[in-house]
């Protein structure tokens, strides 16, 4: 099943965590608290040592799983030790992608994904125009390949990206890398904009902090929001301060249920919806 079905019944939200962070138990209460929280899909960070796209707050969070032992075989394990029903998605880069298993190319990771259960992969570093095994193992397997789309893509890499994507696009709000904001972007309503015409669904991330940025960025014409830094600083919070599992992933619950109605008091207001503008 594609993902794009998910935005069918409305706004999607999409929550992300690294895997492992801090520990394999405690994040594998946090991924399902955010399924309880209303989250329609569930972005799991693979960490790598080199992440070029995230800023200090998830770049400690790699960290943090790394040091506790988090490599990709152990990752797989993670996924299937999870209680989830949303889809998954993979969130890492190509060098991980492509030395996995026996031989180098990425059908090895494809397909031990599929094995476990994930429906797609982000792959940050990956040019569309150099996506073309990873698509193909995709398409053997039956995942989703999701790009991210920045403010600065031009006209003919769009393109590029939308001959190879699939499931939904991730639309970069602003320029940077990842991280919790306390305003949003105005980069997002051009980026949606030039996106209108797609065939598969526009989902926001990068600097997504509250309700009321879900809000605003589902009223700005996005089919879903992705939201990172401002769930994994609960974590660390949490983690720093020595606070119960039990106690970290109410927190997080409740932010995504926050987010979640943020998004769909967005999709109500929206002109597009027929609701009051």
């Amino acid at each position: 099943m594609s993902l794009s079905r998910v935005f069918e019944d409305g706004p999607a939200l999409i929550p992300y965590l690294v895997a492992g962070d801090p520990t394999f138990e405690q994040s594998l209460a946090y991924v399902e608290a955010l399924e309880r929280g209303g989250a329609d899909v569930i972005e799991l960070g693979l960490p790598f040592s080199e992440p070029i796209a995230e800023g200090p707050t998830i770049q400690r969070a790699i960290v943090r799983s790394l040091e506790a032992g988090m490599t990709p075989r152990r990752y797989f394990e993670f996924v299937e030790a999870l209680d989830v029903t949303v889809p998954l998605v993979c969130m890492t880069y190509y060098n991980l992608v492509y030395q996995y298993g026996e031989s180098d190319g990425p059908a090895s990771f494809v397909e031990r994904a599929a094995e476990t259960g994930i429906a797609g992969l982000v792959i940050p570093d990956l040019p569309a125009e150099e996506a073309g095994p990873l698509r193909s193992a995709c398409d053997d397997y039956g995942l989703d390949l999701i790009f991210i789309v920045a403010p600065t893509t031009t006209d003919g890499r769009l393109e590029r990206i939308r001959d190879q994507g699939s499931g939904y696009v991730y639309v970069q709000a602003r320029l940077g890398t990842t991280g919790a904001r306390e305003d949003v972007s105005d980069q997002t309503t051009e980026t949606l904009t030039r996106l209108a015409d797609w065939d598969v669904p526009r989902a926001v991330g990068f600097g997504i902090k509250t309700g009321k940025h879900a809000e605003r960025i589902v009223r700005a014409g996005a089919d879903g929001v992705i939201v990172g830094s401002a769930l994994v600083d609960i974590v660390a919070e949490g983690h720093e301060q020595g606070n119960q599992t039990e106690t970290v992933a109410a927190q997080l619950e409740a932010k995504a249920r926050e987010l979640d109605s943020g998004a769909r008091a967005g999709r109500e207001l929206s002109p597009t919806s027929g609701g009051p503008e």
